[in-house]
């Protein structure tokens, strides 16, 4: 059983996802650090980040894995460095080229095909794209104010104002939603959990209710 949870930051993706995950004893997989390492790829290799061919080219010679909730490029251990606030800032960038989303879309495919199709995967893009025909969709909201302080807790954004860190997002947002390859939006057939008032056992438990409800 494929479960997807989509969204944009702030909204409690990862932290959900890790528990639904091991409610059911699956793997999960974070697709926006694979995103990340892509794009710690493009920028050691010096390539210009508006030259999408060139960091293309970066992109798919590079080896790109998540194991053990570690994320690998190369096989080093960049978990740390995908966090980086240089990372941060170019990822929409390095996400939005077509040849990019599309060798890390079948890496993606590829993992949860090596888990016998059991699997917890977060992301921008899953259920619309990576996974249209996932058993369980949700796609999780916040008010940006709430996504905002609850980023201004994270190491990358520690040197930021809550005003900074919420100009910040509501422009990835954009950028997001509008890009011509694989828009961040909800699945028609997701569904929609504001999670602006919840507890993090409230979310989790609203979502153990949808998988639930899915696999009748």
């Amino acid at each position: 059983m494929v479960i997807t949870i989509d969204g944009p930051s702030g909204v409690g993706k990862s932290t959900v996802t890790r528990a639904v995950a091991a409610e059911y004893g699956f793997d999960f997989l974070d697709t926006g650090a694979m995103y990340r390492a892509a794009t710690v790829a493009a920028l050691e290799a010096g390539v210009p980040l508006d030259d999408s061919q060139a960091v293309a080219d970066v992109v798919l010679k590079s080896d790109i894995r998540y194991v053990d909730g570690a994320i690998l490029l190369d096989g080093r251990d960049v978990s740390d460095a995908v966090r980086a606030d240089e990372v941060t800032g170019a990822v929409s960038a390095v996400s939005a080229i077509p040849e990019v989303r599309h060798r890390l879309v079948g890496f993606q495919r590829e993992w949860v095909v090596k888990r016998n199709g059991n699997a917890v995967v977060e992301g921008r893009d899953i259920g619309t794209v990576v996974f249209p025909d996932a058993e369980a969709k949700i796609f999780l909201t916040a008010r940006p104010e709430v996504r905002s302080a609850r980023r201004a807790g994270d190491a990358e954004a520690a040197n930021l104002s809550t005003h900074a860190i919420e100009t910040k997002l509501r422009e990835r947002d954009f950028r997001d939603s509008t890009r011509a390859i694989s828009p961040l939006h909800a699945a028609e057939d997701a569904v929609v959990i504001d999670t602006s008032d919840l507890s993090l056992a409230e979310v989790v438990s609203r979502v153990l209710e949808v998988v639930a409800a899915s696999r009748c």
